[in-house]
């Protein structure tokens, strides 16, 4: 399977009051046509800089990018012709009705008056906006909202798309229907990069997943191979009280395999371990004589969270000082 896109020690910096910022520090992605790369880090690890560089809307300080063999740098109109791109936030004209939108893209990729009409409804009705198409963007919800801006994004029928944390601000509900919609596009051939800071998301969508962080891509691999990089099983212990958890923690680092983690809510902590059945039940005994009362135990498989954790040292929504770097960029 051929490299649709290849960025090769990719580099962007800008310059702040506090001195240089490392946007990208040596980027490197290898992704094959017809595929679903997931870009995986927090706020400020260089995803947006990443797509920005890709769709032509930055210039990298070095390192070479190509996209179906041309040079990104190069020959940006080339590139724009065979992309579609959809950021963070529906780049729509409000103003305009969802048809309307969908035209005037068409108009701009030059395809002609009956084949922009045609394009427009053929959309309109595989996003299921139809009976929204006559009605102002302005009075569009947000997942209607997410629906046309990606429908805007693949008027052209781009050979490769760009999703910039698609489903940002969006509830359960409509970030399954936003999934379904990627998933179809890419089952009729459709190359997608997606940035993402939900694991779930990537977990969901993606062929691959690069984690990046500080501007690097510190691994690569499926989701499976991310997760068997945390071992097999985990011991889970949800506390009756919060005090507890430095026993817990105790008993955890004893029977385990790795560091226990200490969840945000302050009452759940795991640990990877090597045989689980046997840590769990070394774990339950122990903390049973030292009288902690535990709410839930258990087992399970690792997470793309776990996986995280363990390769950048902090939880995915940990946005830290680098989120001014990402800022820079938008």
């Amino acid at each position: 399977m051929r490299d649709l896109i290849v960025a090769h020690n990719v580099r962007k910096s800008y310059t702040t009051k506090s001195g240089a910022v490392h946007a990208l520090a040596g980027l490197n992605l290898h992704i094959p046509a017809g595929t679903v790369r997931a870009i995986l880090g927090p706020n400020g690890a260089g995803k947006t800089t990443t797509v920005k560089v890709l769709t032509t809307l930055t210039r990298p300080d070095s390192g070479e990018v190509r996209i179906s063999g041309i040079d990104v740098v190069k020959h940006p109109g080339q590139i724009r012709r065979i992309i579609g791109a959809s950021g963070q936030y529906a780049a729509v004209d409000e103003n305009l009705t969802a048809f309307e939108n969908l035209s005037m893209i068409a108009d701009l990729y030059h395809l002609g008056h009956t084949r922009a009409r045609s394009r427009s409804h053929e959309l309109i009705e595989r996003f299921d906006l139809t009976d929204a198409a006559s009605r102002p963007v302005k009075g569009f919800s947000g997942g209607m909202r997410r629906r046309i801006d990606l429908a805007c994004a693949i008027v052209n029928e781009p050979t490769v798309l760009f999703l910039d944390e698609p489903t940002t601000g969006l509830d359960p509900r409509s970030r399954n229907a936003l999934w379904d919609i990627i998933r179809g596009l890419v089952a009729t051939g459709t190359t997608v990069l997606l940035t993402t800071q939900y694991l779930e998301e990537a977990d969901q969508l993606a062929d691959t997943i690069s984690v990046v962080d500080h501007g690097t891509v510190i691994a690569e691999g499926t989701p499976d191979d991310l997760k068997h990089q945390t071992g097999g099983h985990r011991v889970s212990l949800t506390l009756a009280d919060d005090a507890d958890v430095v026993t817990a923690v105790a008993a955890l680092r004893t029977h385990g395999a790795g560091e226990p983690h200490i969840n945000p809510d302050g009452r759940t902590v795991d640990v990877p371990v090597a045989a689980g059945t046997v840590a769990l039940q070394r774990t339950l005994t122990e903390l049973d004589a030292a009288g902690v009362e535990l709410l839930d135990a258990g087992l399970r498989r690792p997470t793309l969270d776990d996986v995280f954790l363990q390769l950048t040292g902090h939880p995915s929504t940990d946005a830290e000082n680098t989120a001014a770097t990402e800022g820079l960029t938008k």
